[in-house]
């Protein structure tokens, strides 16, 4: 039996597999939109798993470091560590933050840590660990920074002693980690400027030369050149222990906020990429109508192009059930491949795109169904035009 469908795509190949290809794109930008998404996803639970915290514990009535700013006193830890469960405990500082390299600007997560303690890097791809307490540094791959490079921090220059990878933020920069020392005096410390001025509006306040009280203006600007906040402090719990009996003991008796894993899963997916998520599947609406509109004004098309075929084809005996199977196999051809186009385009590009892109299994077969799906209901306008065309057409002027 002789396919109708497969003789009048070999009749016109070249036009129907550049069309394929042209929709393919189309798809490809829709796969990889998917793609953005699930790496928002995935950059979130990877910055979960730096560390190997199974507590976050925070400023009180604050969503974490992730989410909004929180200061916490570096020595909380200490009473931390009382707490029957708790194993470890580390501070960590997070900063956002433009660095200058020798190929360029790299905007980073400046990450402070202390050695030993939850919250370092958990392994290495490259180099050593930081031994040093100031002026050494572990860089995501991504940064573009390389083992030995000098780079330069505000005041104070460092030297890429580790690589890293997969080590992101939540919304894809690249992590640089430092002693926790540097990075509170390069977060909460005020620049060489700033505390000229300072000193100067403090030696001529009456209020710090009182003669009663020796030494207040000194200790003011001890204080104006130490800091002592962290941003988080990550808890490492004992095998046997309750997280949220933990968490629950920290709020009551430390007034601190205390959060477990899967409260900042919620934090990171439901509040901090919930915008991303609304915004991408908005472009995955359009995209999807755009491309059935492509479909169907494209099959329509072919279908008007060959209106004497069609009446041909009525009027030796055709059903109508055999031209709408033409047609709609046609329609599924173009689906198919476009898909493959599409597939294939997205998972070239991906790595090219600043953010990371995850294009999942699981995705590729729902988009295959879903572009089969788009194109069968677009060729119903065709079906529908073929089935008026009039087998007297056939041997018309």
């Amino acid at each position: 039996m002789i396919n109708l469908a497969a003789r009048d795509i070999l009749h016109g190949w070249g036009k129907f597999v550049f069309t394929g290809v042209g929709l393919g794109l189309l798809i490809g930008v829709t796969l990889s939109m998917a793609g953005i998404y699930r790496g928002l996803v995935d950059d979130g639970k990877a910055l979960l798993a730096i560390g190997g915290a199974d507590l976050w514990v925070v400023q009180r009535d604050t969503l974490g470091p992730y989410a909004e700013p929180s200061s916490v006193r570096d020595d909380a830890y200490r009473s931390l560590l009382g707490i029957p469960g708790v194993a470890a405990a580390g501070n960590v500082t997070y900063l956002t933050m433009q660095i200058e390299h020798a190929r360029g600007e790299v905007r980073v997560m400046l990450v402070g840590f202390q050695p030993g303690h939850p919250g370092e890097p958990g392994y290495l791809v490259a180099g050593r660990p930081i031994t040093r307490s100031h002026y050494e540094a572990i860089a995501d791959m991504r940064s573009g920074l390389s083992l030995n490079e000098r780079i330069r921090i505000r005041r104070h220059e460092y030297i890429v002693v580790g690589l890293t990878r997969r080590m992101v933020s939540s919304g894809g920069d690249p992590m640089l980690f430092v002693p926790l020392k540097d990075a509170q005096e390069v977060q909460f410390l005020k620049d060489n400027d700033a505390l000229v001025n300072e000193r100067a509006r403090s030696a001529a306040n009456p209020a710090f030369n009182r003669p009663g009280v020796p030494g207040l203006l000194e200790a003011v600007q001890a204080s104006q050149t130490n800091s002592h906040q962290v941003n988080v402090v990550l808890l490492r719990l004992a095998p046997d222990a309750d997280e949220t009996r933990v968490a629950e003991q920290i709020r009551r008796w430390k007034h601190l906020e205390a959060y477990t894993r899967a409260d900042m899963d919620e934090i990171l997916v439901a509040k901090l990429i919930a915008t991303s998520a609304r915004q991408i599947f908005m472009f995955l609406v359009i995209l999807s109508v755009v491309s059935a509109t492509i479909v169907a004004f494209i099959i329509y098309t072919m279908t008007l192009n060959k209106v004497r075929e069609i009446a041909v084809l009525k009027l030796i005996g055709a059903r109508n059930r055999t031209i709408a199977l033409m047609i709609l196999q046609q329609a599924l051809g173009l689906g198919v491949i476009g898909f493959i186009v599409g597939r294939t385009a997205a998972a070239l590009w991906a790595p090219i795109f600043p953010k990371y892109v995850l294009l999942l299994p699981g995705d590729a077969v729902r988009g295959a169904l879903l572009v089969l799906l788009i194109c069968a209901l677009a060729s119903v306008v065709a079906i529908r035009a073929a089935l008026r065309v009039d087998p007297a057409a056939a041997i018309g002027g």
